[in-house]
């Protein structure tokens, strides 16, 4: 079973690298976001419990999000194959939350994509995005927060999964294909 998390700051290509790889490993796609909007939308007592954190502005705990991501391990049959998890963990308590679920699924996490790019890149990506999507949250002050967040909360993530020989660096520059090329040959030496 092959087990991906796809990790970088807002703007590092994710969404779009996490294609390519669903695409060539046949993945299933975990977003947590995803995750957290669905329970929410269909009135299960983990999304109900989601949503008052969430209205009251506050994060959603951890073990709640690690339950939600079991659940859909535990009623998917094409996740037993292999998951790229897109947007968790973003913590030290929740990749140890992540690794001790697979645990008792008697799987792991295989690897750990991190895309790198540089800040200067990362707010031009973001930024055009913003133009071309309209969304909201793409604009100079909140990408600027937004990158802050994930320096200070995320980031010490990449040491974890260093520690855990888990940590495969990629040059998040250049061309998408290329980009993939790099991220198609780790996998396939895993």
């Amino acid at each position: 079973m092959l087990n991906i998390v796809i990790f970088g700051a807002p703007g590092s290509g994710k969404g779009t690298q996490s294609e390519k790889i669903i695409e060539k490993y046949g993945l299933f796609h975990i977003s947590t976001g995803d995750v957290l909007r669905a329970e929410m939308k269909n009135g299960t007592e983990l999304g109900k419990i989601a949503e008052g954190y969430i209205s009251k502005g506050q994060l959603v705990p951890d073990d709640l999000i690690v339950d939600m991501l079991a659940k859909v391990l535990d009623m998917n049959e094409e996740a037993k194959r292999g998951v790229i998890f897109d947007g968790f963990p973003r913590t030290i308590p929740q990749a140890e939350a992540l690794k001790k679920m697979l645990a008792e699924r008697n799987t792991e996490v295989s690897a750990v994509i991190g895309l790198e790019v540089e800040e200067k890149e990362l707010i031009d990506r973001l930024l055009k995005r913003g133009q071309v999507s309209g969304r909201s949250d793409d604009n100079l002050e909140t990408i600027k927060s937004r990158l802050d967040v994930y320096h200070n909360q995320t980031t010490p993530l990449k040491d974890f999964y260093i520690k855990e020989k888990k940590y495969k660096k990629i040059h998040g520059m250049g061309s998408v294909d290329s980009i993939f090329d790099s991220i198609a040959k780790e996998i396939d030496n895993l």
